[in-house]
Formats: structure tokens, sequence, C-alpha cells
């Protein structure tokens, strides 16, 4: 067998009838063992001695890939190199490169010059996308009101109009 070559492949959902054994499969198998065992996981070949054991990421990846498309989703697996150039992380952070740059002036996106070009390392792009995501959500949260019945509707919205301020001028401080 020779190596595929690392690219971007997507696989469409036209196998719904043999994925329902594959899910119900590693549905029941995690009920059974839980969190508590160690289950291994394995890919298992027509010959017998036709046997890899897989590591837990593989195997929650493919958990992934079947769930998607038994529910009639697209799935796209494409590898990413260990360090990626600005439009690299741009697209990933679903920003434009510009912005990218600004964070890497600003210090908060860590990033090696070679050259005149900038490299950045993905694990740094992926955390500072889910401290991106963390600060999102905690701003959500701020402008989220609890609705009770005896409460002044104006004071509600006096609230809101507050939180709303609150996260443009944190926008604001984003952008500068």
């Amino acid at each position: 067998m020779t190596a595929q070559p690392l690219e971007e492949r997507t696989f469409l959902p036209d196998a719904g009838e043999q994925l329902a054994p594959v899910m119900s499969f590693l549905e029941a198998h995690e009920r059974r063992w839980g969190t508590a065992a160690k289950p291994s996981y394995a890919l298992v070949g027509a010959d017998e001695g036709d046997r890899i054991e897989l590591p837990g990421e593989v195997h929650q990846a493919l958990k992934q890939v079947v769930a998607a498309l038994l529910a009639g989703k697209a799935v796209t697996i494409a590898p990413h190199s260990m360090t990626l150039t600005s439009q690299q992380a741009a697209d990933l952070l679903g920003v434009s490169r510009p912005t990218v740059k600004r964070l890497i002036e600003k210090n908060e996106l860590p990033a090696e010059r070679v050259g005149t070009r900038h490299r950045l390392k993905l694990d740094d792009v992926l955390d500072y996308r889910e401290a991106r995501r963390r600060r999102q959500y905690d701003a959500l949260a701020a402008t989220a009101a609890d609705l009770a019945d005896e409460e002044d509707r104006g004071e509600i919205e006096r609230r809101l109009r507050e939180a709303r301020r609150i996260v443009s001028e944190r926008n604001k401080d984003t952008h500068d």
C-alpha cells in the first residue's frame, strides 16, 4: 500500500446503512466501559495477523467522522503543518490576514519572522482561538439577564445597555 499524500479531502455521507452499526458499536462500547476502563481500539484487516492498535485521538476522530456522516453531513479532513503562514492562520481563525498581522504586532499572537514573512505555530493559533472563544462566551454571559416577573423592564433595559457598552469598549480596545 502506498502512502496517500497529505491533502484536504471531503467525505460525503453515502453509506448510512453501513455506518449505523459502526456508530452503534462505538456507543455500546462506550456505555459498557465508560471512562473507568482503558479500552483499546484497533484496525483489523482480512488476514489473521492484520491488526494495529489505534491511539485514542484516532478513535475520537473516527467517531466524529462516523457521527457526522451518519447525520448526513460531509466531512473534510485537512492536515495542518505545525507552522502556518499568516494567511493560513487567518483562515483558521476566520479573520483577515491584516487582522492576523495586527495581532502579531500587538504581541497577542506569537510569530517568528522568517525573512519578510511570519510563521506561526499551530498550537499558538489554536490557543489564541480558544482564548478568543472564551472571551466571546464571557461577553455573551455578561449580556445575559434573568427575566423575573417582579423586575422592572426599565432596569433590564438599563443593564443590557450597560453590558453592550462594556462589550463595545472591549471591542474598541481589541481593534486599536
